[in-house]
């Protein structure tokens, strides 16, 4: 069986620790888009990991990972991961795999990332670890993948600069690079957890162009980053937190006002611990964003939700969500793709009462307060789409599941 997990808004929902807690039922676990410009943290305990590149999967000591085919992967990083997970006891040797089609993120790639959105008039906000410039570099047909490092006419290409870059890593990296079409052909039978990247909404086809990242986000990116046909994924979850957050520029509908709910923004920041992994920037917080998590419902044929972060709101008497745009006097109820739309959008919001109580406590969803079930309910009834697993805490044992997304 093979299962696929997203994010169904702008990133940053939660998905490493989802990955993580259903990774004790799958074999192998497959990151297939992105890079070093993610950031997934799991905690185990006392124990906080903060992973970049290296599925959430590696801190089971019996499952094998993959970085698939739609990555764009920088050795130094991968390594520096490597070695932190080593330091901290978690062995590596053997698990790690890498698929001979993806790419690599060269040191050039980083810098000329920064100064192209330095440069820019209205900066994307990048996380500037090269990702997009080696996506470009790859639809240019000028990128280098890992199968390329024995091709002796492809390395000569290269500056010396980045021959001298790449020599350290080259025999490290050889038992690691496989041919991952043949590798997932003969475990057609396995349980694989397919792992995303970043947000629909960053989607580079299906996100708030250009204020997106420049893979794939969407579902359809599991197929291709996991050297899969599309009718091969048996499932597909998106996850979401009870609110929305961004990072870096771009239009966000639902976002605090800074003038008048500032301190409901500090609140859900610093209570959600709303920072960057992979650049320690405070994200953006507004409300959840119902409109815009029913476009990804629609738009990944979600067979089901997860919410995380709920327990942030467990102390608010007063909870909001986000029905509808109010755009120049117009009542929207669909995602726009305009950006200038997206920008006018003022959010049309419904209140719902608070539970003021802790849910981490709770062991069932039935122990859930009836209002906390009132808002779950609604999401569900919005987005005509289950809401299958909640998330109440950073740690595993902090997780409801009304229904397993390894049953058929």
């Amino acid at each position: 069986m093979k299962v696929v997990v997203i994010g169904a808004q702008w990133g940053d929902e939660g998905k490493g620790k989802i990955v993580d807690y259903l990774a004790s039922e799958a074999q192998i676990i497959v990151r297939f888009s992105g890079g070093a410009n993610a950031g997934h943290t799991i905690v185990i305990g006392n124990e906080e990991y903060a992973l970049h590149l290296i599925p959430s999967g590696i801190l089971y000591p019996d499952k094998m990972v993959v970085l698939g085919a739609g990555m764009v992967i920088d050795p130094e990083a991968l390594f520096k991961e490597i070695k932190m997970l080593e330091d901290r006891g978690i062995n590596t040797s053997g698990r790690i795999l890498i698929s001979d089609r993806a790419h690599i993120v060269l040191p050039k790639y980083i810098e000329i990332d920064k100064q192209r959105d330095a440069a820019r008039k209205k900066p994307i906000g990048t996380t500037g670890r090269g990702i997009g410039i080696t996506y470009s570099m790859k639809s240019d047909r000028e990128g280098i993948r890992f199968a390329d490092l024995e091709w002796n006419d492809k390395m000569e290409q290269l500056d010396q600069n980045d021959r001298d870059f790449l020599s350290p890593y080259i025999e490290r990296l050889k038992p690691m690079v496989i041919d991952l079409a043949t590798f997932m052909a003969h475990r057609k039978n396995v349980q694989v957890l397919l792992e995303g990247a970043q947000g629909t909404l960053l989607d580079l086809d299906h996100g708030t162009y250009p204020y997106v990242s420049s893979g794939t986000s969407c579902a359809a990116g599991a197929a291709l980053g996991g050297c899969i046909g599309p009718r091969a994924l048996d499932k597909v979850i998106g996850v979401f937190k009870a609110y929305s957050t961004r990072v870096g520029n771009g239009p966000f509908p639902s976002e605090f006002n800074p003038s008048s709910e500032d301190e409901l923004c500090r609140f859900v920041r610093d209570t959600g611990r709303e920072y960057g992994v992979t650049t320690g920037r405070p994200r953006r917080c507004g409300y959840l964003d119902l409109v815009a998590l029913r476009y990804a419902c629609l738009t990944n044929s979600f067979d089901s939700l997860t919410m995380t972060h709920l327990d942030v709101y467990d102390t608010l008497d007063e909870i909001k969500a986000c029905v509808a745009y109010r755009i120049n006097g117009r009542m929207v109820e669909n995602f726009p793709t305009s950006i200038e739309a997206l920008n006018k959008a003022e959010p049309v919001l419904r209140s719902f009462p608070g539970w003021k109580k802790t849910l981490s406590n709770a062991l069932t969803y039935t122990e859930f307060p009836v209002e906390a079930m009132e808002y779950v309910e609604f999401i569900q009834r919005f987005c005509e789409t289950p809401i299958d697993i909640i998330s109440v805490g950073y740690e595993r044992k902090e997780t409801i599941v009304l229904k397993s997304p390894w049953t058929r």
